[in-house]
């Protein structure tokens, strides 16, 4: 995970979990209100492990699944907690 910013443990947490459930990293976008998402293709593999990637999911303060061309991602958004 190459980011600027120290991302949150919770954050940490998830991105070490999915990577181990999917055999690779997640991706990771910066959303524009400083929030981190993380997403994942849905694969055979995850589906067979449902219940692990909804408890790393549940994680973030949302998260769901996003039906693309290529089949469904999941993703958790976490919420970075205002410096002050």
């Amino acid at each position: 995970m190459s980011e600027a910013i120290d991302p949150p443990p919770d954050v940490l947490r998830a991105y070490a979990a999915l990577s181990e459930l999917a055999g690779h990293p997640p991706r990771l976008r910066s959303e524009a209100d400083g929030a981190i998402r993380l997403e994942l293709a849905v694969t055979p593999t995850l589906n067979s492990r449902w219940d692990d990637l909804l408890a790393v999911l549940d994680l973030g303060s949302t998260y769901g699944l996003a039906d693309t061309a290529s089949g469904q991602v999941a993703w958790a958004r976490f919420d970075v907690p205002e410096a002050g």
